[in-house]
């Protein structure tokens, strides 16, 4: 099969499917519409599809004519708490929660996908797994489908995510690091609270914490090589009660994110000597809570990229690939990546200034032209159909 010519067929399909996801964005673990309008759309074409009791999202599974490896297709499906302002006639029709991050994209490419590879399934060899993924805005959605069993023996995997610093249509297959882990913390400091007018009898928490601010980013400029990327955020500070009042406890949160094993694994530490030794100068005493959620998204498997890069060139040309600067940002299918052999993570670009396709994702005017669902669909048919292809018979 064409898939390109077949999923530009299907181009109005693949849309309608997206309006309708984008119109009724739902939260994380909330995702029940939106899972039972993909359940409906892949039992209208007749694809095997496993829903759960406790969950949300689905997986339907292509097995195909010629036994083979299982390899894994993701999209994620649910949105943001976040006020719609893109202008587009669909908007959400919940007030306060928008599709900002492309996910309504992903879960209409993949459906498309599903299509094409269904009316292909005679000429597979091996068998395609499709998850519809909840709650990868709460950082561990793609945890239950793995924990559970529900992709046991996946060979191989691919997600998808739509881009805004990439060319509208232009897909990305970039081997190494492509986007960061991320880990949270809490720290909290014990002072002794005082008059203002008399700070001396107190043990100040909110001096203590600013000074902790400022030193813990000597971690990323004087512990870690700075060829190596490394961010470590402070994003809420909550202390005091009244403005003449010296505070006896202040109470930080913030975020850890690195491209590599070794800048990842050189915070906690060093977070901790930090954090305890600027306390005690200050004659405070502090706390830290450090939480590990996602690896680094990193495609460090390059037959697998290969395959991906052969299968846009095949689809659309040369042209049709592209390179762009690695992401801070960080996304729940690194730990899918950590869990099957081979995996790997692509972009599809989405800026497309003539059609006002400028804003980030997890902006209120984020917005896409649908052009590119067809483009998406196909390549997820596609590397899906040339993988099994390459590896029939126990070939890597």
């Amino acid at each position: 099969m064409n898939f390109a010519k077949r999923a530009a067929e299907l181009s109005g399909t693949i849309i309608a499917h997206r309006r309708y996801l984008h119109s009724h964005a739902e939260l994380s673990f909330e995702e029940h519409e939106t899972t039972a309008y993909l359940v409906g759309r892949l039992k209208e074409l007749g694809i095997p599809v496993q829903t759960f009791d406790d969950y949300t999202g689905c997986i339907a599974t292509i097995e195909g004519g010629t036994p083979g490896r299982t390899v894994v297709l993701r999209a994620d499906i649910d949105a943001l708490p976040i006020e719609e302002n893109s202008g587009v006639e669909f908007e959400s029709i919940h007030p306060g929660v928008m599709h900002a991050c492309g996910h309504d994209c992903h879960a209409s490419m993949l459906l498309g996908a599903a299509q094409l590879l269904w009316e292909q399934r005679a000429e597979l060899k091996g068998t395609v797994k499709l998850l519809f993924q909840a709650a990868e805005e709460a950082f561990t959605g793609v945890y239950y489908y793995w924990d559970n069993g529900y992709l046991a023996g996946a060979d191989a995997a691919m997600g998808m995510h739509v881009w805004p610093s990439v060319e509208s249509g232009k897909i990305c297959v970039q081997d190494g690091p492509l986007m960061a882990s991320c880990d949270n913390f809490k720290i909290t400091v014990h002072g002794v609270s005082a008059h203002g007018s008399r700070p001396q009898d107190g043990r100040d928490a909110i001096v203590a914490a600013s000074a902790i601010i400022c030193n813990l980013q000597t971690i990323v400029s004087r512990v870690n090589d700075p060829l190596n990327s490394l961010v470590v955020s402070i994003g809420t500070i909550k202390a005091g009660t009244q403005f003449n009042i010296i505070t006896d406890t202040a109470v930080m949160e913030g975020t850890v994110r690195a491209h590599t094993a070794e800048a990842r694994g050189l915070v906690e530490a060093n977070m901790r000597r930090i954090i305890d030794a600027t306390a005690e100068v200050m004659g405070c005493t502090a706390e830290l809570e450090y939480t590990y959620i996602e690896p680094p998204i990193r495609n460090d498997d390059i037959a697998l990229n290969d395959i991906a890069r052969d299968a846009a060139r095949s689809l659309y040309g040369e042209d049709s690939l592209r390179e762009t600067p690695v992401a801070m940002g960080s996304e729940d299918f690194s730990y899918l990546m950590a869990k099957i052999p081979s995996a790997l993570f692509v972009f599809l670009g989405c800026r497309d200034e003539e059609q006002g396709c400028i804003y980030p994702v997890h902006n209120e005017k984020f917005k896409i032209n649908e052009n590119i669902l067809q483009v998406g669909a196909a390549q997820y048919a596609q590397f899906a159909a040339d993988y099994l292809e390459k590896t029939a018979g126990g070939g890597d």
